[in-house]
């Protein structure tokens, strides 16, 4: 049997490298400077507990894998440190890991990772409405094909590298579906509920971003991991 912690990622501004600031800012225009505000604190809360859960593991043998990275070794260790710098609690974490003796492990095929940044440049980068339309529709009508092939490919690289016995940890954006091509004998816990934070995302961009349902969420996400955590079905329901 093969052991795979999931942890779904919720992103920093941080996690955006160059374009971090542009994002920031139409988050702010788009949500309010109060609520991105509370949502920072929310996201930097949920970082918090995920430390807090693998701070009390023995993580030596562990296998790290990343969502975005391609690359290990040497260049895999020099991105991780640029995460870091520039203020990721994800890759802080990640870090962490490796410190007490995890493994890090390519994950993502460079050329697809490359495919869907681009996308996001286009659309931060826009300097009219128009533009923004225009880079936005290629990026829906692309999203859903690169995403399937990124969920292939991860998944592949966990099936080959993760060793009967071996444990890892997959850091990966809650709308990944990566679980059901995972192979039968890899067993998945879920770190925190992948559908939660997908439901806080969708609440945070509509109408009811501040409801009792939101709050809610809100304080799953940030409260402690539990000690008894659930195995995960490898379905797209659950997934």
């Amino acid at each position: 049997m093969r052991k795979l912690y999931l942890v779904p990622v919720i992103h920093m501004s941080a996690d955006m490298g160059s374009l971090a600031a542009a994002l920031d800012e139409r988050a702010t225009a788009e949500l309010g400077q109060e609520l991105w505000h509370k949502h920072k604190e929310v996201v930097s809360g949920f970082w918090e507990s995920i430390a807090q859960f693998f701070a009390l593991l023995d993580v030596g043998g562990f296998k790290v894998y990343q969502d975005g990275l391609v690359a290990d070794g040497d260049d895999g260790l020099r991105i991780v440190n640029q995460g870091v710098k520039e203020g990721s609690r994800n890759y802080e974490i990640v870090s962490y890991l490796l410190r007490r003796g995890a493994t890090l492990v390519r994950t993502e095929d460079i050329s697809l990772v490359k495919k869907e940044y681009d996308f996001i440049t286009k659309m931060a980068q826009a300097k009219s409405l128009r533009q923004r339309g225009v880079a936005s529709l290629r990026y829906r009508l692309a999203q859903g094909r690169l995403l399937e092939q990124r969920d292939g490919s991860i998944a592949a690289r966990i099936n080959i590298t993760l060793k009967e016995g071996e444990t890892g940890i997959l850091f990966i954006g809650a709308y990944h579906h990566v679980l059901p091509k995972l192979a039968a004998d890899i067993e998945v816990t879920q770190v925190k509920e992948v559908t939660k934070v997908r439901e806080y995302h969708q609440l945070l961009a509509g109408p009811r971003r501040q409801g009792n349902h939101a709050k809610q969420l809100a304080e799953y996400l940030i409260s402690p991991v539990g000690t008894e955590l659930k195995l995960c079905p490898k379905s797209e329901t659950s997934a």
